[in-house]
């Protein structure tokens, strides 16, 4: 039988307990007959001072998410989506590949993560030289960089906002985050790249786009533009840049 309204596909989300973006991100890029059905991975401290409190955050992912993987295993999802980002760039090529691999190994499913969608989109823009912001401690962007590197890309500089805890994240406003982009948008670069998917930042970059003639990577419209090609579903969103616009 096919689902009443994910008749084309349903997409199973693996998001954190903290994440407040990611989620109405994902239905505000909604197509027809494509339907998201999120499981959270319970984050009982949320703390993310320091790299030491982002290490013990990620720890706490990691012993979460195979649950997280079969709760939303009951539902019947036809491709599962990571609705986080930092994990999927931590060890860079190789921790990407053992990270999908892992879920793979769970779900029995393919798995669109914001590390493979973002190195795609610059791919697609012929990008080489990039500028980065993210909502990390230094140690998440040590690991956002080398991920970056390894594919071959030359990272002009990195903005790490340092978000003190999980929920504090969303709480960024669109001013910083312009502030950033204007900042990184001042390096000779091809393509900027937003990290961590309870920043919201999708509005801001597709907005960034025409005031700096710069493509600017919201890391959720990469993911979800992932999962829709993966899918062979082709429909044009509007309002999230030119990724889904045009691509």
């Amino acid at each position: 039988m096919t689902d009443a309204l994910g008749w084309r596909r349903k997409f199973g989300v693996i998001a954190p307990s903290t994440n407040t973006i990611v989620e109405p991100d994902f239905h505000r890029m909604s197509v027809p007959g494509v339907t998201s059905h999120f499981s959270r991975i319970h984050i009982r401290d949320q703390d993310m001072a320091g790299d030491e409190g982002m290490e013990r955050l990620l720890a706490q992912i990691r012993d979460e998410i195979g649950a997280a993987c079969e709760r939303v295993l009951t539902c019947e999802p036809d491709y599962m989506v990571m609705g986080m980002s930092a994990e999927t760039f931590w060890g860079g090529i190789e921790g990407n590949r053992q990270f999908v691999e892992q879920i793979n190994a769970i779900t029995g499913l393919r798995v669109a993560t914001g590390a493979e969608a973002c190195e795609r989109a610059l791919k697609l823009y012929g990008a080489r030289r990039i500028g980065v912001v993210t909502p990390y401690q230094p140690v998440g962007d040590v690991n956002v960089r080398r991920f970056f590197t390894e594919l071959g890309f030359e990272v002009d500089r990195i903005i790490g906002l340092k978000c003190p805890t999980a929920v504090s994240i969303a709480h960024v406003t669109d001013a910083e985050l312009r502030a950033a982009l204007r900042e990184l948008a001042a390096g000779e670069v091809d393509a900027l790249v937003q990290c961590g998917t309870n920043l919201s930042m999708v509005r801001t970059a597709d907005e960034a786009e025409r005031w700096l003639d710069l493509p600017v990577i919201a890391i959720n419209a990469a993911t979800w533009w992932m999962a829709l090609r993966d899918n062979g579903i082709d429909d044009r969103v509007y309002g999230a840049g030119t990724l889904l616009r045009e691509h």
